[in-house]
């Protein structure tokens, strides 16, 4: 019979692809890890796992039963996570993602805030604007600007992100303001390659609903600073999150120039796996990033 912390040590090795950083992360030696995998191989009479010098490979039947073996790994965190809410401390390690701005701008201070007031919580946290897969990629936590589709996620709302389209006084004195959208079309529109709809198309609000614009201009990037300081360089007009440019507009750096037609508003999310019981440090965690951007979110929205 295959013992259940053999099958959760078996998860962690696919998933880490290594024997050695399951052994560190279990405080075991490589033999130890080695010599479990082995038993579990005899105990069920397959090979589980090819190894060569250079990597392992997991064979069908360890494929099978790696996502088995999943369920029991999460199962037990689970149950001692629920548990371990009843304590006073709370632990362990969060693996989080969170967006280049939010991060920048409220979350890096806040994770790391949160991390000093739980001494028992270590956090991963990385930048990053792409939708990492949760599952796949072993994050407890994400944090997501725009719409949620996956049905084994749970998503809860933080708070809205209001676009905005703004330029530098400079690049106004040269090339004039536009006073209506359509003026856009004749103007050099910095993109923002990052946007889901395509970082030509400059969304407002309209009689009839929302409508697209479509614009060109000269520069595109995926880096919202480097956009940001194109802009304040005088060198076009940027379509980009208010939040970003907040203290740049209240400064005079940049105007706002269509305050009240820019359709375009995202909201902010805590994702985290679909289960019965989300643990409690992630609890405390959701709730400790939603404090700290409600003290901000005059940058957000008007």
């Amino acid at each position: 019979m295959a013992k259940t912390d053999d099958l959760i040590l078996f998860a962690q090795v696919v998933e880490h692809g290594s024997f050695s950083k399951v052994a560190e992360l279990n405080s075991l030696t490589n033999s130890v890890v080695s010599k479990r995998i082995a038993r579990l191989e005899e105990d069920l009479g397959v090979q589980l796992l090819f190894r060569t010098t250079r990597k392992l490979t997991v064979s069908e039947a360890g494929k099978v039963l790696y996502q088995g073996a999943k369920n029991v790994k999460q199962a037990t965190m689970e149950a001692l996570d629920a548990v371990s809410g009843y304590g006073e401390k709370v632990s362990g390690h969060v693996k989080m993602s969170v967006p280049t701005i939010s991060g920048d701008l409220v979350l890096a201070d806040a994770v790391a805030e949160f991390c000093t007031l739980h001494p028992g919580i270590t956090v991963d946290m990385s930048l990053d604007n792409r939708f990492v897969d949760l599952i796949e990629d072993g994050f407890d936590l994400v944090i997501r600007t725009g719409y949620l589709e996956d049905s084994s996620l749970i998503a809860r709302h933080l708070l809205d992100s209001q676009w905005v389209i703004c330029a530098a006084p400079s690049y106004v004195t040269r090339n004039g303001r536009p006073e209506r959208p359509q003026d856009l079309i004749r103007h050099n529109c910095l993109q923002y390659a990052y946007q889901m709809t395509g970082a030509s198309e400059w969304e407002f609000i309209g009689e009839q609903g929302n409508y697209m614009l479509h614009v060109s201009g000269s520069f595109s990037t995926d880096n919202a600073g480097a956009l940001r300081k194109a802009a304040l360089g005088g060198y076009g007009i940027a379509y980009v999150p208010r939040c970003l440019v907040y203290h740049d507009i209240m400064g005079g750096q940049l105007i706002d120039l269509f305050p009240e037609q820019v359709g375009k508003r995202l909201g902010i999310y805590a994702v985290y796996p679909y289960t019965r019981q989300p643990s409690q440090k992630i609890k405390l965690l959701i709730e400790h990033i939603r404090k700290r951007y409600m003290e901000i979110s005059h940058y957000f929205c008007h």
